[in-house]
């Protein structure tokens, strides 16, 4: 994807310098667009835990190359004990998303078996990994397309897509889950417009989606979260797609918080809901998402937000000094609210057969 007309990625080694890998810090846009050097694997740790990078996609990118500077950090005394150990650390930061320990159990798993060139085996692997997303996310984005085109073809204005969260290429390596299926729809000259949720507390949706969408020149505008069921009410929204960090074996998709309500929004206003669903955040030993780990996160950042004035980062504080808040990060829409899911090998209903019928090799043979 682009900034100021530039293709980008979300993740990289930094160029002569074998030691650093390099991340947008994601906690300066929309306003600033801030590089940020990890050298590591306690950088990528706290980049992680602090939202310098987000979504479940780009989390277990970053993790492996986490373990790629842990491994960097002692090339001539290798201990696979102490990389281990990283792991659950890197693990234990985001619990939700479950590509963290997908990424990291793939690393492990790589390095158990082999016998020297560590430090390029790491490198290559974690190189692998942010491929293969990107190619994963662009699969998603030619199979969600036809959903676009089919809704295109039957009207005269522009297609009305709402998005929760940012589900985009920030969330990923590139193209993103959710906005993969709109920039293809844009590069085939599809007119299109997205209802961008602002997504309280961090707004991700208002700061990142739209920072994205206006960088691609997509037509959009930013809502308050609770715009969309009014929105779909009055006949303006034709199609609603969101992202997700875990999905359960039978459909139960976890997302951002506030997905359930858009979800229960597009079913009452019969609005097609449809999740963007690369295949390491399928996690197959949970059988419903009610055994979804639900990432509870810190009391701040409800009571206060992040802005621009005067051309510097400030925190404003919003609710009494005296009042608590909680802050679930993310809730559960059951599979029978969602529509579809869109994979790198087809759409299909969210269940467990469903899934199962394009992801066959995860059929158990007893």
């Amino acid at each position: 994807m682009r900034v100021n007309g530039q293709a980008h990625r979300t993740i990289w080694l930094k160029a002569g310098e074998p030691d650093c890998v390099q991340i947008i810090d994601q906690r300066f846009l929309p306003h600033e667009l801030v590089i940020e050097d990890l050298r590591s694997v306690e950088d990528v740790i706290q980049a992680i835990a602090e939202m310098h990078v987000r979504g479940a996609p780009l989390i277990g990118a970053t993790a492996a190359w986490g373990l790629y500077l842990s491994v960097v950090q002692q090339p001539g005394d290798f201990d696979i004990g102490k990389l281990k150990q990283a792991g659950e650390r890197l693990k234990a930061a985001r619990p939700t998303a479950v590509n963290l320990a997908w990424a990291v159990d793939r690393m492990i798993a790589i390095l158990e078996l082999a016998n020297s060139d560590f430090t390029d085996l790491t490198k290559r692997e974690a190189e692998l990994i942010c491929d293969e997303d990107v190619e994963i996310c662009r699969k998603i984005g030619e199979f969600g397309l036809s959903l676009i085109s089919d809704i295109a073809k039957q009207k005269n204005g522009p297609v009305n897509i709402l998005t929760h969260c940012n589900a985009g290429w920030l969330a990923t390596v590139d193209w993103g889950t959710a906005t993969s299926p709109i920039y293809h729809a844009q590069q085939q000259g599809i007119r299109l417009h997205v209802w961008v949720d602002e997504t309280r507390p961090r707004n991700q949706g208002a700061s990142l989606t739209a920072w994205e969408l206006g960088e691609q020149g997509i037509n959009h505008t930013v809502i308050v979260d609770n715009a969309g069921g009014h929105l779909m009410q009055q006949g303006e929204v034709d199609l609603v797609i969101v992202g997700t960090d875990r999905t359960a074996r039978n459909g139960d998709v976890a997302n951002k918080i506030g997905t359930y309500l858009k979800a229960l929004a597009a079913f009452d206003n019969n609005i097609p809901f449809y999740v963007a669903l690369p295949s390491p955040t399928i996690d197959w030993t949970l059988g419903n998402g009610e055994l979804i780990p639900i990432e509870q996160r810190a009391a701040d950042e409800v009571s206060f937000i992040n802005g621009y004035l005067d051309n510097e980062q400030v925190s404003v504080r919003l609710t009494p000094g005296n009042s608590p808040a909680a802050n679930p990060a993310f809730d559960v829409t059951p599979a029978r609210l969602v529509t579809g899911l869109i994979t790198e090998r087809g759409v299909c209903e969210a269940s467990e057969e469903g899934l199962l019928g394009l992801f066959s090799e995860k059929i158990k043979h007893d």
